[in-house]
């Protein structure tokens, strides 16, 4: 009799095999280089052990920053540097802690803008964080803002900055340069986009008034449950789960998720995809998208659909949804969870897409499509004069557009990306969601929202290294304002259009179908130009 993947993967004893890190369980590490450079991405493995020796200095920082006034803080970050943060500043934030937190991780005009018109700088703490300490965006974020306040404190403005890197990178000696509060170096062996429970996530965690403690507590008692090789697993079982219904076609992972642990879709969406979308497979999570009806009649969600749906243990409200699903057709993995177990979260889902990664023979902690499109930013930021659009953009109702349709058509099990580079706006998210409900009762497809250059950080990887079976949406807009940053050759409008222009380039060179929009007006009210635009797209 055939066995299941979870079946087989507990008959490997791929579990303890992981834990003693034995390279030979990740098949795509055949190659010795590539064999070293996963045995160095397995720190976080033992985070919720090794971590606790740097509470005692987050502890004396935060309480040493809250003595010299520094009241707020702003996360200059991207990616697993940022995305952590923004979870717990959700989730479990201190009374008034969360209003006082802002992440800011964009380039945009506008919210960099709003940012500087909002803080004050006397009481602002600036945590920079970056793990290779070269992250384009913190460089320009960090530069930006360290001027500002120099500008209003003069020397003292080091004293408002905090960074945290790996060791020894450029950003720890640009921090002594400039007078940092403060350096915390992170285990190097401890990638990203799994760094939630190292340093990038417990610094925030005590500046938002949490207990660092209390989250690594929960993910030992999660770490010390993925060690078995049994189905008690919970790990394995969900990296089983996500694999094995990848294989057979189910690739698009939705995750439904209860109103207190919302936001913990955006940590898992970039943790599943950068780490399983390559060499044209992976892992696709569908995260805040509108909920739909799976009535067996006319059933909004296609066949390439598994769901993990989770609750909380003492709320009943999500067995008739999970019963409703199953009786569809669809796979559903029920998890039962609270914010008091964020900690445990991370771990579980740490672990299970290292499985998912290990079954789906990808290296699940390289992410090759990212660097690409950063190095086709840096091409074009690098290239004199304006930038070019290649194609150029021609009109069309009122807006210029251009689009990418490789010769091969998508496969079945088709989504839709939206990429949003268009300027900030409070109504955006009302509108994507009525957007979405559009485009799946149209098309019948799985949607995922990205905003520009987060998503770079996150589905980009997915975008151009996964199944090729995407339309991809970006839209483009002049800026009202242009602001330089401080000691580059462009400011932060040239930065986010280049990224966006980079992107689309990469997804072209990578056979993907792209549209483009781009709207010229700065004026114009561009939560509504999106409604228009995308739901018209795909008539």
């Amino acid at each position: 009799m055939t066995r299941s993947l979870h079946d087989q993967l507990i008959h490997d004893r791929v579990a303890s095999r992981i834990w003693h890190r034995d390279p030979s369980v990740f098949r795509a590490a055949d190659d010795p280089t590539v064999r070293a450079a996963v045995l160095n991405r397995l720190g976080w493995l033992d985070a919720p052990v090794t971590m606790r020796a740097a509470l005692g200095s987050i502890d004396a920082v935060v309480a040493g920053a809250r003595r010299d006034g520094l009241t707020h803080t702003c996360l200059l970050g991207m990616g697993g540097s940022s995305l952590c943060a923004e979870v717990l500043r959700h989730t479990g934030a201190a009374p008034g802690e969360a209003d006082r937190f802002l992440v800011l991780d964009t380039t945009d005009e506008r919210a960099v803008r709003a940012a500087a018109a909002t803080l004050d700088p006397r009481h602002t703490l600036f945590l920079v964080a970056s793990k290779s300490g070269t992250t384009i965006e913190v460089i320009a974020l960090e530069a930006f803002f360290r001027d500002w306040v120099t500008q209003r404190l003069g020397d003292a403005a080091g004293r408002h900055f905090i960074a945290i890197t790996d060791p020894d990178t450029a950003l720890v000696t640009h921090a002594a340069t400039h007078g940092y509060r403060h350096t915390f170096a992170n285990p190097a062996d401890i990638g990203g986009r799994f760094s939630a429970l190292s340093l990038f996530g417990l610094v925030p965690a005590a500046l938002l008034g949490l207990t660092p403690a209390a989250l690594l507590d929960a993910a030992g008692t999660m770490a010390a449950a993925c060690r078995s090789d049994d189905e008690d697993n919970p790990g394995l079982a969900l990296g089983a789960f996500m694999a094995d219904h990848a294989r057979l076609g189910r690739d698009k992972l939705t995750i439904l998720l209860p109103p207190p642990l919302a936001t913990l879709g955006l940590w898992i969406e970039q943790l599943v995809a950068e780490s399983t979308g390559k060499l044209g497979r992976g892992v696709l999570p569908v995260v805040d998208e509108p909920v739909g009806a799976p009535d067996g009649g006319l059933d909004d969600y296609g066949h390439d659909r598994a769901f993990v749906l989770v609750s909380d243990p003492d709320d009943d409200s999500a067995i008739p949804r999970r019963v409703a699903l199953a009786a569809a057709g669809h796979p559903v993995l029920h998890l039962q969870s609270t914010p008091r177990d964020l900690g445990a979260e991370f771990f579980r889902w740490e672990f299970a897409t290292a499985v998912a990664g290990l079954a789906l023979d990808v290296n699940p902690f390289d992410e090759p499509n990212v660097r690409e499109a950063k190095a086709r930013t840096q091409a074009l930021l690098d290239t004199p004069g304006p930038l070019r659009v290649e194609p150029p953009l021609v009109a069309r109702d009122g807006v210029r557009g251009r689009s990418f349709r490789p010769d091969a058509p998508n496969p079945a099990g088709g989504f839709v990306a939206i990429l949003d580079y268009l300027p900030a706006d409070d109504r955006r998210p009302a509108v994507v969601t009525r957007v979405r409900q559009v485009i799946r009762r149209q098309a019948r497809a799985a949607t995922t929202y990205g905003t520009g250059p987060r998503y770079l950080h996150s589905t980009g990887q997915f975008h151009k290294g996964g199944t090729n079976a995407g339309v991809f949406l970006l839209l483009t807009a002049g800026d009202a304002t242009t602001t330089p940053v401080p000691g580059a050759a462009y400011s932060f409008s040239l930065l986010k259009h280049a990224q966006a222009l980079g992107d689309f380039d990469a997804l072209c060179a990578n056979g993907r179908h792209v549209i483009h929009f781009h709207i010229d007006d700065p004026s114009a009210d561009f939560s509504a130009e999106l409604e228009r635009l995308l739901t018209q797209s795909l008539g």
